[in-house]
């Protein structure tokens, strides 16, 4: 009874501390016991064998308390035991003095803090880190030995008469008393060694990579004599309440403040350990940051310097942990990057959110290349690039899904390509949202950061995609129905052929269509001459042009194209703004470039537009209001028609057309490189306004 009572005075003495101690009087006198000599601990066997004694005492505790019995299982801590015995030979001592100490306090009834003062007056010359490991060390030794003996007393007789001398209680029999006690020390013992083991993990962090001179670490270790001091005032608390069973064989009488004062300790030292988990979560991401510094700094040194073989280049865009990063669509299988060797390399860049159209038509260029018996002697290889923080399953079925459905190489995984890849990605080749294409020849050279433009101007014909190739492909280009159309529309040879006006038009008001197609087609049938019209749709508005076009279809206004030719029509044009704006390198006036910008304006606007073909060259546009009021108006430039020509005269009416109201908006998607700032209105030629727009639209 006296020891119970003892007892209750130790532990009881820690409600006190619990507000004062990590007060600056406090940490002044728990400091003014550290005077470490330097010494090394290895404490990470040490702590290795803690653990496996204590963890495997926690559940056979419970067990013994709910199923009547317990249970040894085998030795499941480390394997090199000869080095850990070297380790433990000359921690030995200590490690005995340690227990015998807090044996002696606990038994006498002794105060907690003033014990654990004496412990780490005893240890003062060690590091953090290994007075703690040490202390819990001996608690393992004292708490181990007095579960051996209560677990072995009814089948050994050898631990039945050392239960008796000690008068240790049936934990069995008293049960239902014991176990909100050991509940409560099971949970402490756990926040014990969650904080221990935290304290080791900061005394181990690569002094390479972090810096204990500055937050996050400098606050940990300003944090981790506060954290030792009240684990190692736990261990004594622990104590304790074992030491307060012994002698109470014939009567056990306890009380419910001793479990409470463990659970209130074990708050404590539960909030210290989430406090110190959440510095050592921010010390691994500085750490990791700056490693990914380096990996960026090496990536950039690797990538802008000539190599010998593209292999060098390919493999430090994957995670050297992954020796086959690329999936093979042709086997189903992960591949190493040598299936890559003396190849021209096209790296496909973009998020999950890559629509089917570009995929379809990569895939149209692809499949031709390999069917094809020229030298176009290239790979794709798609790099998904995802905010790794918000990955989840449906991601990962998203990736699934558009990875089956490429016939091209893949990344595995999002996870196998480096963050410093994906870093310069971002920052050197301006991928944002829209996907990109890098080439790469078979020697590793980036020798263009964006050739989808290309790729969807010129197909396989701008092969190797190289920034020169573009150059020189622009130089021979001129503004013709046949760049615009690019073999879209089937029937264009034989309308050209037959020397048939040709009307390309666009806009998503079905009443302006109607009103628009009917007068064009009377003013062709009075001038006799042959025409045909078709509607190209409208950027961004795929539900609304589907509609649009069966509409046209079912009343036989004109011909309208499909879904993936409108698209291509739209994406090849925006393409050809960024290509031209790339290259750029003179103040003379680009007509091709002017006249991308116009049609790109024209849809843009609230209203419809028109352009006019006849031959190869001749050409007029307007925007829809204007076109539509010349077409309605047609009796009144009909005789300059029949003299001049229909599109000549169509022309030269338009520009009588004085218009002082209008509104003309050039709409373009975030992309991987610059538009220039100064864009003129395809209208007046005043220079147009520049705004931001951010736009959401689901059909």
């Amino acid at each position: 009874m006296a020891k119970a009572s003892k007892s209750q005075q130790l532990v009881r003495s820690d409600r006190r501390m619990f507000a004062a101690s990590d007060d600056n009087a406090m940490m002044k006198q728990i400091l003014s016991t550290h005077a470490p000599d330097g010494r090394l601990v290895d404490v990470k066997p040490i702590l290795l064998i803690i653990d496996n004694v204590l963890r495997h005492i926690t559940p056979e505790i419970d067990q013994a308390l709910t199923a009547g019995s317990g249970h040894i299982d085998s030795f499941d801590g480390p394997t090199n035991l000869s080095a850990i015995d070297d380790v433990l030979d000359a921690l030995a001592y200590i490690v005995h003095k340690i227990s015998c100490e807090i044996s002696c306090k606990c038994a006498g009834g002794g105060d907690a803090h003033a014990t654990t003062m004496v412990i780490l007056n005893m240890l003062s010359s060690y590091s953090w880190d290994a007075k703690v490991v040490l202390t819990l060390a001996a608690f393992a030794v004292n708490f181990g030995e007095f579960w051996l003996i209560v677990q072995l007393c009814t089948t050994n007789t050898l631990a039945k008469s050392v239960a008796l001398l000690k008068q240790l209680p049936d934990v069995l029999e008293h049960s239902q008393t014991l176990k909100p006690h050991f509940d409560a020390l099971n949970k402490l013992i756990k926040a014990m060694i969650d904080v221990t083991k935290c304290i080791v993990e900061f005394i181990e962090l690569p002094c390479e990579y972090i810096s204990s001179e500055v937050p996050p670490l400098s606050t940990a270790m300003a944090s981790i004599p506060t954290a030792a001091y009240w684990t190692i005032r736990s261990v004594v608390a622990c104590a304790a309440q074992i030491t307060s069973l012994v002698g109470l064989r014939q009567e056990f009488v306890t009380s419910t403040s001793e479990a409470w004062e463990l659970s209130s300790l074990a708050h404590k030292v539960s909030s210290i350990h989430e406090h110190l988990r959440n510095l050592l979560r921010l010390c691994y991401q500085r750490i990791e940051e700056k490693k990914q510094e380096e990996t960026y700094k090496e990536f950039i040194r690797i990538i802008e310097t000539p190599q010998m073989e593209i292999s060098k280049i390919l493999r430090v865009i994957f995670r050297k942990e992954d020796p086959h990063p690329l999936f093979s669509p042709a086997d189903k299988t992960r591949v190493d990057i040598d299936v890559l060797r003396r190849k021209h390399v096209l790296l496909l860049i973009s998020d999950l959110d890559i629509s089917l159209d570009e995929i379809q038509v990569l895939e149209v260029l692809y499949k031709y290349e390999r069917a094809s018996s020229s030298e176009l002697n290239y790979e794709i290889v798609w790099l998904p690039i995802v905010d790794r923080s918000a990955w989840n399953d449906s991601y990962q079925q998203k990736f699934l899904n558009l990875q089956s459905i490429m016939p091209w190489y893949t990344a595995n995984h999002p996870s196998v390509i480096e963050p410093a890849v994906i870093k310069y990605t971002k920052e050197k080749w301006r991928f944002v949202k829209k996907p990109i294409v890098v080439t790469l020849d078979p020697q590793g050279k980036v020798t263009c950061t964006n050739a989808l433009n290309m790729m969807w101007i010129w197909g396989n014909a701008a092969f190797p995609f190289s920034t020169d190739k573009e150059e020189s492909l622009w130089k021979s280009e001129s503004w013709t129905i046949e760049l615009l159309v690019d073999g879209l529309e089937p029937n264009l040879p034989n309308w050209m052929r037959e020397e048939k006006v040709i009307c390309f038009y666009g806009g998503e008001k079905m009443e302006w269509i109607e009103s628009f197609t009917s007068a064009t087609k009377k003013a062709a049938q009075t001038l006799e001459i042959g025409l045909e019209m078709v509607y190209v749709g409208k950027n961004n508005a795929k539900e609304r042009v589907k509609k649009i076009s069966g509409l046209i279809t079912e009343k036989q206004l004109s011909h309208s194209w499909q879904d993936a030719s409108v698209w291509f029509f739209w994406n090849r044009l925006e393409s050809m703004l960024y290509s031209k704006t790339q290259h750029g390198k003179t103040n003379d006036p680009d007509v091709i470039k002017q006249e991308v910008m116009t049609i790109l304006g024209y849809d843009g606007s609230e209203h419809g537009w028109a352009i006019f073909f006849l031959g190869t060259t001749e050409m007029v546009r307007a925007n829809g209001e204007r076109v539509l009021s010349s077409m309605q108006s047609f009796e009144e430039w009909e005789e300059m028609a029949r003299q001049m020509g229909f599109i000549p005269a169509l022309r030269k009416h338009l520009e009588g057309i004085t218009d002082d109201h209008h509104c003309t908006r050039l709409i373009l998607p975030g992309i991987s490189g610059g538009i220039e700032e100064r864009v003129v209105c395809a209208e007046c030629g005043r220079p147009m306004e520049m705004y931001f727009m951010y736009r959401c639209c689901v059909e």
